[in-house]
């Protein structure tokens, strides 16, 4: 089995094709059968397999030019995963020659374009719901604002916490209790917490459910900037900096989320024993 290691920022990803009939592709394989999360888990795992926070599939689509699925490293699919949809929007374009692509994914069809200095865009749409959540009674440690995060559905949950100053908090230890706190969250969540740094800049660490910390989240990064949008602390587009580099989030006239950043290839190889 075939497979593609990319990155968006240091969110990383496998990358296997299960287009069956597709013949031009350079990691295209025949194989069409679901993978088992214990499969998910080992080709994700970095010490006993290739190593990756999501795992992506590729898969035939009547509705767009491809579908692409996504797996926690937990082996739970996800919905939406900004980063990885860049990836699959560069594979894509590459393959067709074009400049423009349409990706289906749980959350719905994608546009994807290429913009300038090699980076790309996609329309990750608008959200799903959004509102202003209390927990004063959850059994999250209190800390700086922590009573009134805001709770975005990009496809995938987010709740984003604001903050005055990011280095007086632990989120590794956070995270998780948040992820988890399935009274509030049945799904569990990702969670965002965010430091405005300037005009129109946030700085965001994302806690990602199945996943743990990650240097990036790109549908973490459209649900900061639409939160911090609801607050009115942002006007235009926002630069969200993250720990592997910033992605920018310009919310159009339909409140859709464009996200543009970067992409990159790491290696191809085989997969074997899985």
């Amino acid at each position: 089995m075939n497979f593609r290691k990319m990155h968006g920022l240091g969110n990383d990803f496998v990358i296997l094709d299960f287009r069956a009939k597709q013949t031009e592709g350079l990691f295209a394989s025949n194989e069409s059968e679901a993978l088992e999360p214990t499969q998910i888990q080992q080709i994700c795992d970095r010490h006993f397999g290739v190593g990756c926070d999501l795992l992506t599939v590729l898969e035939p689509s009547d509705n767009a030019d491809i579908f692409a699925r996504f797996y926690n490293a937990d082996g739970t699919e996800s919905a939406a995963c900004g980063n990885a949809t860049r990836c699959v929007a560069d594979i894509v374009m590459h393959e067709r020659g074009s400049t423009a692509c349409a990706i289906e994914t749980g959350r719905g069809v994608l546009e994807a374009e290429a913009a300038a200095n090699g980076l790309i865009t996609v329309n990750m749409g608008a959200a799903l719901s959004i509102e202003e959540l209390d927990i004063t009674n959850s059994n999250i440690p209190t800390f700086q604002h922590s009573n009134h995060p805001i709770t975005v559905n990009m496809g995938n949950p987010h709740c984003v916490f604001f903050l005055d100053d990011l280095n007086a908090i632990d989120p590794r230890e956070l995270g998780p209790i948040i992820e988890n706190n399935t009274d509030l969250f049945p799904e569990r969540t990702n969670v965002e917490f965010a430091q405005i740094t300037g005009d129109n800049q946030i700085r965001q660490i994302t806690w990602e459910r199945g996943v743990g910390i990650t240097l990036a989240c790109g549908s973490g990064a459209c649900a900061t900037a639409i939160a911090a949008h609801s607050r009115g602390l942002t006007s235009g587009t926002t630069e969200i900096v993250l720990d592997g580099g910033s992605l920018f989030i310009e919310l159009n006239a339909n409140n859709e989320a464009l996200m543009t950043g970067p992409i990159a290839y790491v290696f191809d190889g085989t997969l074997k024993n899985i």
